[in-house]
């Protein structure tokens, strides 16, 4: 049987740590639903939930939230309003690249900090010919002269974010390893997917294992300061799921 944990947000977890932005740290702590509220706040599709909606309602409010959970990632990793108008998932809410821009400065004015740490990671990279990440990893980041914009903009704003997050399911990962070789359960932690760790175990273990894998993320903060001397200020948790194999996965709820 899989066990399957996925991190919640984890880019977004991640982003709002090394940028420091107030509001979006806020909505994390919070734990509000941050991509309805910018659907709604940034006109991405669909109406405010009402009672009595109909299930066309329904399925554009949740095609619209999808929409703003897709924007917001691409955003942290650079994307520009050309992108946004000319990709299919986008073009059903606008083909606009001028409605795509105000979106993207709507965005920015709500998260000044992400704005703020964008700008410092360009005049970073640009003056030091480097970037890095809380766990030590650093990223030498060439300009490339032939090219229009000779500075990888998308590079210099992904790489912090993909690099630290992966460092972090790596504390999960072997902190899982540890924590099912002391309670002697019979499981291999066969992969990691991005932002997921996926166990194997018998079907008898499969709520020991899923409770180990969501408490070993939820311990990363404090890992991350013992292997990494780095103070990690948010919260990390996950969903759990499980199932014969990755396709038929179900939810996986503790007692």
């Amino acid at each position: 049987m899989l066990v399957n944990a996925d991190v919640k947000g984890l880019e977004v977890v991640v982003a709002a740590e090394l940028s420091g932005d107030k509001i979006l740290r806020q909505e994390i702590i919070d734990k509000v639903d941050i991509h309805e509220v910018n659907r709604a706040a940034f006109n991405l599709g669909g109406k405010a939930a009402y009672d009595g909606e109909s299930d066309a309602e329904k399925a554009a409010r949740k095609a619209g939230r999808l929409v703003a959970k897709i924007f917001k990632f691409r955003l942290i990793y650079g994307g520009g309003a050309y992108s946004y108008a000319n990709d299919p998932d986008f073009m059903g809410v606008s083909s606009s690249q001028k409605f795509w821009q105000d979106v993207i400065d709507k965005y920015y004015e709500k998260y000044f900090g992400i704005r703020s740490w964008h700008n410092d990671l360009i005049n970073t990279a640009q003056l030091t010919g480097r970037l890095e990440i809380p766990s030590g990893r650093h990223y030498p980041i060439v300009p490339d002269y032939s090219k229009f914009e000779p500075w990888p903009l998308t590079v210099i704003k992904n790489y912090p974010v993909q690099g630290f997050g992966a460092d972090l399911v790596m504390l999960a990962r072997l902190e899982a390893r540890k924590r099912l070789r002391e309670a002697g359960i019979p499981a291999l932690l066969i992969s990691t997917i991005h932002d997921s760790i996926v166990a194997d175990a018998e079907a008898s273990f499969v709520e020991d294992v899923g409770r180990i894998l969501l408490e070993s993320i939820e311990a990363v903060p404090q890992l991350c300061k013992t292997v990494f001397g780095y103070d990690f200020s948010l919260p990390l948790t996950a969903e759990v799921q499980f199932g014969m194999n990755k396709k038929e996965m179900r939810d996986l709820t503790f007692a």
